[in-house]
């Protein structure tokens, strides 16, 4: 990927590859076919926002659920 213009940071530098590897995955399930390291350029905006869209739901939803089950063992 190309890393000309990446202006995100990644706050814990140990998860880079994770998370990479989760973007694959994300990508995957909606329905872009592009393997780690292929460029991403010709893939419209619209698409590569709906991925990140999508990777950020799913880390909520993981929070939301841990946070439920963190609640749950307190109560018992």
């Amino acid at each position: 990927m190309a890393q000309g213009q990446r202006r995100n940071q990644i706050l814990v530098p140990q998860a880079r590859a994770a998370m990479d590897q989760f973007k694959y995955e994300v990508a995957a399930e909606i329905g872009l076919n592009v393997k780690p390291g292929d460029y991403w350029g010709d893939i419209p905006a619209r698409l590569n926002g709906a991925v990140g869209g999508h990777m950020v739901r799913k880390m909520i939803q993981a929070y939301q659920e841990q946070l439920a089950q963190q609640q749950l063992t307190q109560q018992q």
